[in-house]
């Protein structure tokens, strides 16, 4: 092959004879400068495209928000079982049968199908933290609940709520009555309970013993302060089994039935006073039970 070159600053022209040899030798160098370019782009260039069709920056920032949003599943998947685990004990608290309310269970769902069209990720994401928002507040106001109702339990064991002896006869109302000594009417400030001597008496409510010990009228008797100015008292018992400043619960064992003080007979005289004035017991035994 000839090639003629001819240059304005030359007179003559030139000629160059190229063999088959030096061609190919040519047409290598441009495929391999070609080649060389093409890669260049695909390396260098930030708007070239992959083999789908996504940008490489467009990919990674969507595998950096499916990322996110896993980790923001699995903490609402958290505070999930712990709202779970407080439903369950509020059930307790208040009573409710457990099977009513089967927090281990997801809820039941249905209904006609009416499509809206995918999610995208930027709405997934926006629903995702306004749920997370909703789970919070609730649980804030349930674990509120919560701590009022367990103060209501405390409260409500604090109150006279169970009758202080086992196996007595009713024998005396509250309220006026003709007095067995003196045989006028007379107030009776509490109700009596006919057992045998030695039967055990208990505390109706828990809280603090301020007596125990023989008084004039009561015989031997015990006092309990439970607090919001509530006081019971034990009397004409034949034997004390605490003392003063002893802290007792419902239910404990606090003397025995006897006949001391001013008595006619084997019998626990029951007393419920409220700001220092006498109330009807059974009110209080009846509202607890109820």
């Amino acid at each position: 092959m000839n090639i003629i070159l001819v240059s304005n600053r030359c007179t003559q022209s030139r000629s160059i004879y190229l063999t088959g040899w030096h061609v190919f030798l040519c047409i290598v160098l441009l495929v391999a400068l070609t080649a060389a370019a093409v890669l260049g782009m695909m390396r260098f260039a930030p708007a070239g495209l992959d083999k789908v069709g996504i940008r490489p920056n467009q990919l990674v920032y969507q595998r950096s928000n499916l990322s996110a949003l896993a980790l923001k599943l699995g903490e609402m998947q958290a505070r999930v079982q712990r709202l779970d685990a407080l439903g369950g004990r509020l059930v307790k608290l208040t009573g409710m049968k457990p099977e009513e309310f089967q927090f281990d269970q997801p809820p039941a769902q249905g209904g006609p199908l009416v499509t809206a069209g995918p999610l995208s990720l930027a709405t997934l994401a926006q629903q995702l933290e306004t749920l997370a928002h909703v789970v919070d507040d609730r649980s804030d106001k349930l674990m509120a609940l919560q701590t009022l109702l367990m103060q209501n339990q405390l409260s409500r064991g604090l109150l006279p709520s169970i009758v202080p002896i086992e196996n007595g006869v009713y024998t005396s109302n509250f309220g006026w009555r003709v007095d067995p000594f003196s045989g006028s009417s007379a107030m009776h400030e509490g109700v009596d309970f006919m057992a045998e001597p030695g039967t055990p008496i208990f505390a109706s409510a828990g809280g603090v013993v301020v007596y125990a010990d023989t008084h004039a009228q009561y015989g031997n008797m015990v006092e309990i302060d439970h607090g919001n100015d509530i006081v019971t008292r034990y009397a004409h018992a034949s034997k004390l089994l605490v003392k003063a400043g002893q802290v007792v619960r419902r239910g404990d064992k606090v003397a025995e039935v006897g006949s001391t003080g001013r008595s006619t007979g084997n019998h626990l005289h029951f007393e419920v006073r409220y700001k220092g004035s006498a109330q009807n017991p059974v009110r209080f035994l009846q509202n607890a039970a109820g």
